[in-house]
């Protein structure tokens, strides 16, 4: 039985009652939004041990990154040290992206080390397998993409980007449009790659039923992606983008039927004044299902700080009611990233998340920041610590430079908090400031 199954039957599962815990939610509310679809718990049974994460409507904004081998950099020790520092830093999901090095090896070991939902892309490894035994990547059969996705499922892979709305119809918007960046999508090149050479329809699409056997027999939550995401500023929100998101509505209908979880992938490059129009059309089109946004980025000039480009997009598209933001890091567009690279990206990503759930008014978001605006009053560093996103540089700021007051080496003696704090202070003690 599914998470869907067992909400749909107001059966509470133990994943569930975890994430109402932790989130604070009433154990009701969530196993309504579980069974309505506006909310999912990725979590297949043989993934052990585990930490349950809910995404979707009332719920915290999950923060996902990104990591894995390529070709060039197939060492799966870098991989692990970006595992410990996601549960350092407090990522809330995985994706194993890997292309590079014993595939299987490495999604079993990352999915030992981390208690996290654990997401991947089948195709890649499909793919990869159709280089290496026939030589190119338009070899893919369909038995080939659903061999990939059973063999993870049966590992214990929690969700799964399938790029099921890709369709011949969509590329051949896709070629009318004359896009800027055409595909960026490296799955959805895959697709586009296959069924312009075999002249066929996606296996994804074309046989939906079976992914979907596939998903509930392990309760896999498939998150159906945007193969045709803008890659840049001037393809946001364009016909291809648009008619693939249409599909992808009608496929989220079929996997509740089904069972199924389901959540919904979303764009890409988007400048600011499109973002909060493309989160409320996903969730239109998509009935509510949580949507998952990469950023977006706000704008194309800035690789080396897409991170921030990023956290900006997420803060608007998390408002507006995106449930889940996949970290960018600073090496988007550049190269794989770095341990470091991981650590600034999940950072700016949390941050912008957490922007976006006072405005959403999520339980325990605005009482934290006023927990620290309250501490940075008092002038009290340790508290102010224990409730900052990143510990560390919070130590290393305040270590660099030093000071003997007990307020920051900004001000000093002269810190505005401390002056305006012991002036009202007398002034109360003696009776004044009173209208």
């Amino acid at each position: 039985m599914t998470q869907l199954e067992a909400a749909r039957i107001g059966r509470p599962t133990a994943e569930l009652r975890h994430v109402a815990r932790t989130e604070g939610a009433d154990v009701e509310d969530l196993l309504a939004r579980l069974a309505s679809g506006k909310a999912v718990i990725p979590h297949n049974p043989r993934h052990r041990p585990f930490r349950p994460a809910g995404i979707g409507r009332g719920l915290r904004t999950k923060v996902n990154v990104n990591l894995g081998t390529s070709k060039d950099f197939p060492r799966l020790q870098d991989e692990l040290r970006k595992v410990e520092v996601c549960l350092r830093y407090g990522a809330d999901t995985l994706m194993d992206l890997s292309t590079g090095g014993r595939l299987a090896r490495i999604r079993r070991t990352i999915l030992s080390r981390a208690p996290l939902p654990l997401g991947t892309v089948p195709i890649y490894e499909a793919a990869v397998a159709a280089i290496e035994s026939r030589g190119s990547i338009v070899a893919l059969t369909a038995d080939d993409i659903f061999k990939a996705v059973e063999s993870q499922a049966r590992q214990g892979v929690d969700f799964m980007t399938v790029h099921c709305g890709l369709t011949a119809r969509a590329i051949e918007r896709l070629r009318r449009q004359g896009r800027v960046t055409d595909v960026v999508s490296r799955g959805g090149a895959f697709h586009v790659a296959l069924i312009l050479h075999t002249g066929r329809e996606n296996p994804l699409f074309e046989q939906y039923d079976r992914l979907l056997d596939i998903a509930r027999r392990f309760d896999v939550t498939l998150s159906l992606g945007d193969g045709l995401r803008p890659g840049s500023i001037a393809d946001a929100t364009d016909r291809p983008q648009v008619e693939e998101l249409l599909t992808l509505g009608e496929l989220v209908v079929r996997a509740r039927e089904r069972g199924v979880q389901v959540m919904v992938e979303g764009p890409g490059h988007v400048p600011l004044d499109q973002v909060e129009m493309n989160v409320k059309l996903q969730k239109r089109v998509c009935d509510g299902a949580p949507f998952y946004v990469l950023g977006p980025l706000v704008t194309d000039i800035a690789p080396g700080y897409d991170h921030i480009t990023a956290a900006i997009g997420g803060a608007i598209a998390a408002s507006a009611g995106a449930d889940f933001l996949c970290y960018v890091t600073p090496a988007e567009h550049l190269g794989l990233p770095t341990v470091d690279d991981v650590r600034e990206g999940l950072i700016a990503s949390k941050i912008a998340a957490q922007a976006a759930d006072i405005v959403k008014g999520v339980p325990g978001a605005r009482e934290r920041d006023l927990a620290l605006s309250k501490a940075r009053k008092a002038l009290d560093w340790k508290a102010q610590r224990a409730l900052v996103v990143d510990a560390d540089r919070f130590d290393a700021v305040r270590k660099r430079r030093r000071t003997r007051s007990t307020a920051c080496s900004m001000c000093g003696d002269y810190c505005a908090m401390r002056i305006v704090g012991e002036y009202l202070g007398e002034r109360g003690k003696a009776g004044h400031g009173r209208c």
